[in-house]
């Protein structure tokens, strides 16, 4: 089902408020490809217990940059396995040992940064979103994280014109703190984005 800006708007104004349990239901209703994406990151946990609460089976598409802590790896499985995730996961085509003896990583200012970036991280996307198709794409974006994403809400349009559904848009830490706690799920905070580096940076996925 495709959603013109006006109908978005509109029910951005009616979902601020509600449960995510039951945005993601309606979601998913309207879906005829639905997919959810996660890094691992710091509260991913959430909408990866919300979403599967909802539909079991949803594709989990997880880019993996190949410099993950050791920790995010071991939180990764820990979810795989708690929830029953359907995880898909997309790597780069060049190993992380080829591309460390080529270039490292490199700092955001440097010229190198850029081709690092698409190697890592946007070339698996794309090659992710081709092969699933999906007309709804749930994510845990939140208003606050960047100015980019200020500018978003609960209901967005990609570049591509999928509908990205962002159903705790508007919580803050402490409250996934307390959905958390409520529900016995582990969090991460150890983890790290080499496209990024600084927390408020975008890294092209969003944009």
């Amino acid at each position: 089902m495709e959603f013109t800006q006006e109908q978005i708007d509109r029910l951005n104004v009616q979902f601020k408020g509600i449960p995510p349990v039951e945005i993601i239901s309606w979601a998913v209703e309207q879906a005829s490809h639905a997919i959810v994406t996660t890094n691992f990151r710091p509260y991913e946990v959430a909408i990866l217990h919300a979403v599967s609460q909802v539909k079991a089976d949803i594709p989990v598409v997880w880019c993996d940059t190949g410099y993950n802590t050791p920790n995010t790896y071991r939180h990764a499985e820990e979810l795989t396995n708690c929830l029953g995730l359907n995880i898909q996961l997309y790597t780069p085509k060049q190993t992380t040992a080829h591309r460390d003896a080529i270039m490292g990583i490199p700092q955001i200012d440097d010229d190198r940064h850029a081709l690092f970036t698409e190697q890592v991280k946007l070339e698996p996307f794309r090659r992710a979103m081709a092969a699933h198709k999906p007309d709804i794409w749930f994510t845990n974006l939140r208003k606050g994280q960047t100015a980019h994403r200020d500018s978003l809400n609960l209901l967005s349009l990609s570049k591509d014109g999928v509908l990205k559904v962002s159903p705790f848009y508007h919580w803050s830490d402490t409250q996934l703190d307390a959905y958390l706690k409520e529900r016995n799920l582990p969090n991460e905070h150890t983890y790290f984005d080499p496209t990024k580096v600084l927390e408020n940076r975008e890294c092209g996925l969003h944009t």
